[in-house]
């Protein structure tokens, strides 16, 4: 599924013209992305957590030539499912606490 089958699908589903639920989802993603570039973490009970998570520096491998590389230290996004959702695409109902 790509971005425009994502809108079609979240218009029909919660009712929306194609350009409300383009905006809903366009102003969901920027919001995502400017909070967790900021450090805190979105978490959708559920569905998941996204954080920004740090990577140490550490030495690689050329894969053509074999000759070692430093790779600098940096910060990536994270996401992590909820239960509900690895049961949802396991195929399994999430167990209630």
């Amino acid at each position: 599924m790509n971005k425009s089958e994502l809108i079609e699908a979240i218009a029909k589903s919660a009712e929306l013209t194609k350009a409300d639920a383009e905006r809903a989802l366009n102003a969901t993603i920027e919001t995502v992305v400017k909070v967790v570039a900021k450090g805190d973490t979105v978490t959708l009970i559920g569905f998941g957590t996204f954080k920004s998570s740090k990577r140490a520096a550490r030495i690689g491998r050329n894969p053509a030539t074999g000759a070692a590389i430093k790779i600098a230290a940096s910060t990536v996004p994270r996401f992590t499912a909820g239960a509900t959702f690895k049961a949802a695409v396991a195929g399994k109902k999430a167990k209630k606490k």
